[in-house]
């Protein structure tokens, strides 16, 4: 593996892929994993500074994300959670707390079902774990709905590509080569979640894209979970919501 160092962090090739990212503070390792289509920033530059005070904090952007490029691969939920392994090898670490933001919180789940001995604490916020774990709604976007994200949402979202991304103009062809991720999910079964005995901090917004009836089902499967609600919060706005810093400061920090 070869590693460059970017003006604003660093670069590591795994996998074929030459995938960024950035480390702030020192402390016990927690690796924050961004929600589809999004970049670090927009998912955690609310939370980074604070986690990093406690943390060695190190924000991932995954294959297609932000300075990552997009390679000639599927974009799937074990190819990504392997890149992370890989990175963590990189980095020299054998176990990190993680927190993933939607789909970042897939590939933190993934990772914790086939690698479980190197997560130590698991933060999954605004996450699905079943194709019915959303509101009908999500997955039909001609529905005008108040949990799906606005057209503020996706000018932010390719304002934030095109700043930072190799190829700012691939953003469109991306989003429909990451469809997918939505429309083939699977999930886990109840055998692999019970199995996840890490504490567990699942957070979700009360009008998100996943459902209360939902989250309290998989809160119940796992062995040691929590699950916090969010009041006023829409999907996009969970790991921007005025209270999450405090909520994942009680948890990672206990």
């Amino acid at each position: 593996m070869a590693t460059t160092t970017g003006t604003e962090g660093a670069y590591v090739t795994v996998n074929g892929l030459r995938m960024y990212y950035e480390i702030h503070g020192s402390g016990r390792p927690l690796i924050l994993l961004h929600g589809g289509m999004l970049t670090i920033d927009l998912s955690f530059g609310r939370v980074l500074p604070a986690l990093a005070e406690q943390h060695q904090a190190i924000a991932v952007e995954l294959q297609g994300h932000g300075h990552t490029g997009d390679i000639d691969r599927p974009l799937q939920l074990d190819l990504l959670a392997d890149d992370v392994v890989a990175l963590m090898d990189h980095l020299g670490l054998e176990r990190a707390d993680l927190c993933g933001f939607s789909l970042g919180g897939l590939v933190a789940t993934e990772l914790m079902v086939r690698h479980p001995e190197r997560v130590d604490r698991l933060v999954l916020a605004a996450t699905h774990f079943r194709p019915d774990g959303y509101h009908p709604e999500i997955l039909d976007p001609r529905q005008d709905s108040p949990r799906l994200p606005t057209a503020a949402d996706f000018a932010e979202m390719q304002q934030a590509y095109a700043a930072v991304a190799p190829d700012p103009g691939h953003f469109e062809a991306f989003l429909e080569k990451a469809q997918p991720l939505v429309s083939d999910f699977r999930g886990w079964s109840d055998e692999q979640l019970r199995a996840i005995i890490a504490p567990t901090l699942l957070v979700i917004g009360d009008t998100d894209f996943v459902r209360r009836e939902h989250a309290d089902a998989i809160q119940a499967l796992l062995p040691d979970a929590r699950l916090v609600v969010l009041p006023d919060c829409t999907h996009m706005a969970v790991t921007r919501h005025a209270d999450v810093l405090g909520v994942l400061q009680e948890f990672l920090d206990r």
